[in-house]
């Protein structure tokens, strides 16, 4: 498979890359993109099946218990892992250290498309059932980790402030600084900056979707504004600083990011021509995860809105519709007192 995608250890890498990694030989093609090649060290690829391997054991221990669970959330974490695993264990990783425009398909995915379906697979909601009903250790175990979640850090974390400037770090605290080229320089350097894009994804879309327990939840003041109109004003907020960031790097004169000065020849592409279709690629790329999430936004309103009708009504069954009783006699006393000062 390493022959045939044209990979060989980097003596040196298009910006000074060392370590042990793979690099292409190659021309870009879809076929060579999406064929399968793990790393030597293949970090991302182990995390991600570990993720899928601990939600697994997780959705077996609520089966083996008798308690369901949404076939959707399980599909959803399925589809993060494996949007995961094809950033990573394919020739995007390897393609991804040549082209700027590659590693920012790289970006973007692992930041804006893995953590959307990782966080709508629920992943706190199922450690927390699955920690539930059992023995003193794992009772201590959910303690521990509601205690965390309840924690200051957390609340902090959490706040729709850090999580939006974290999430736009991520672009121009890179980029525009040295720090890209320092962390692109090293094989762990750049796994780094890979788990760093998906943590920092899985922050802020785990606020934003609200599927799991957070500390946005609750009556205190970050609760009472994580309602359905806020988070898609917070989802809505970075979306014209992520177009600009595109924006810059299409217009620019010069090559930014130093890294990406000297692609290889056999690549057949110039510095500027390849940062100006990552640029592109920055900029239109918000639109599928800005729709899917306002979408699921939606869905969650709507189905907010019918358990508060169908909870008004079982309360009306059950009391004789007693408010709407008392709404009517004291519209009838208006009107008696009305009508009384009319004589």
């Amino acid at each position: 498979m390493h022959a045939l995608l044209g990979l060989v250890p980097p003596p040196g890498g298009p910006g000074g890359m060392t370590g042990v990694m793979w690099m292409p030989t190659l021309p870009v093609t879809v076929s060579r993109l999406f064929a399968v090649h793990p790393q030597p060290i293949p970090v991302l690829p182990l995390l991600g099946l570990g993720l899928l391997l601990g939600y697994g054991v997780g959705v077996v221990v609520l089966r083996r218990r008798g308690d369901a669970w949404p076939l959707t959330r399980t599909a959803c974490w399925i589809i993060g892992v494996l949007t995961l695993e094809l950033m990573t264990a394919t020739g995007f990783d390897g393609y991804g250290m040549e082209l700027f425009s590659v590693h920012m398909v790289q970006h973007m995915t692992l930041s804006m498309v893995t953590p959307i379906f990782l966080a709508l697979g629920a992943p706190v909601t199922l450690l927390l059932r699955g920690l539930s009903g059992g023995g003193r250790r794992r009772r201590r175990i959910r303690s521990g980790v509601l205690r965390v979640l309840h924690s200051r850090p957390a609340a902090f974390l959490a706040n729709p402030i850090v999580t939006g400037l974290l999430f736009l770090f991520s672009l121009y605290g890179l980029y525009f600084t040295p720090a890209f080229t320092a962390l692109m320089s090293t094989m762990w350097g750049h796994n780094l900056m890979l788990i760093h894009f998906l943590l920092i994804g899985m922050l802020y879309f785990w606020g934003v979707l609200g599927v799991d327990p957070s500390p946005r939840r609750g009556g205190n003041r970050m609760g009472a504004a994580a309602g359905p109109v806020a988070r898609i004003a917070e989802m809505a907020i970075p979306v014209p600083f992520h177009a600009f960031f595109g924006v810059v790097l299409m217009m620019a004169s010069t090559v930014v990011v130093s890294f990406y000065a000297a692609p290889m020849a056999f690549l057949g592409v110039t510095a500027l021509g390849d940062q100006q279709t990552a640029g592109g690629i920055a900029w239109g790329f918000t639109e599928l995860p800005t729709l899917l999430v306002l979408t699921v936004l939606f869905l969650q309103w709507q189905s907010s809105d019918a358990r508060h009708t169908a909870a008004a009504e079982r309360k009306a069954l059950r009391d004789g519709d007693a408010d709407l009783v008392a709404y009517n006699e004291q519209l009838q006393q208006l009107a008696a007192r009305d009508a009384r000062r009319g004589r």
